[in-house]
């Protein structure tokens, strides 16, 4: 039995919160927002839905998707749909969008630097990838392409495809995409928490 579980579930459930926190921050900023939330802004724009129930329906068409690449969920992936929906209509609600251009540029740098706080505050429990970490790394397994290629394949195509139907696509975007990575990286190792056996039998 892991003698850390009380605390991996805590870091998760404070990670996904704060993604959740960090997509209204980076909607609110009006500059523009991460890869998926362009397409779950442009479908929320069509259906008349809040941006969080369209992230919880489209984590889990995503979900889904995992069957036949054979991939599988833990606890943190299931958690993710739902928490990280709630948690963005949540801050939506609370906080006002921004009338000045400094203001909005903070919030966008803001957004992107608590998301990857978060990234590597809920992967590194290792409970479960995400659902879109899942297709991804599901992809790479079953096509034999390279991570690189396969993100970027699935990026490309949620982007242009949010795009069409109305999603923000700004500054923040790009800035989002070129910055995530590295920060994630330095932040990992900080704050990975591994299961932990028992010495006992």
């Amino acid at each position: 039995m892991s003698a850390r579980l009380p605390r991996r579930l805590v870091q998760l459930y404070a990670g996904l919160a704060l993604y959740g926190a960090s997509m209204a921050l980076l909607v609110r900023s009006s500059l523009g927002v991460t890869p998926w939330d362009v397409l779950h802004q442009g479908l929320a724009q069509r259906l008349g839905w809040s941006l969080g129930l369209v992230t919880v329906v489209v984590g889990a068409l995503v979900l889904l998707a995992w069957i036949p690449l054979r991939e599988r969920p833990g606890i943190g992936t299931v958690s993710n749909v739902v928490v990280i929906g709630v948690a963005v209509d949540g801050t939506l609600a609370v906080l006002p969008a921004p009338s000045h251009l400094a203001a909005q540029a903070a919030f966008a740098v803001s957004g992107i630097v608590l998301n990857a706080v978060a990234t590597a505050a809920y992967v590194g429990v290792h409970l479960g990838p995400g659902p879109r970490d899942g297709l991804m790394t599901g992809l790479v397994r079953r096509t034999g392409g390279s991570v690189r290629l396969v993100r970027t394949t699935i990026e490309v195509a949620v982007v242009a495809t949010g795009w069409v139907l109305g999603g923000t696509l700004g500054v923040a975007t790009v800035a989002y995409a070129l910055a995530i990575g590295p920060l994630t990286q330095l932040l990992l190792p900080r704050l990975s928490v591994r299961a932990e056996v028992s010495a006992r039998s």
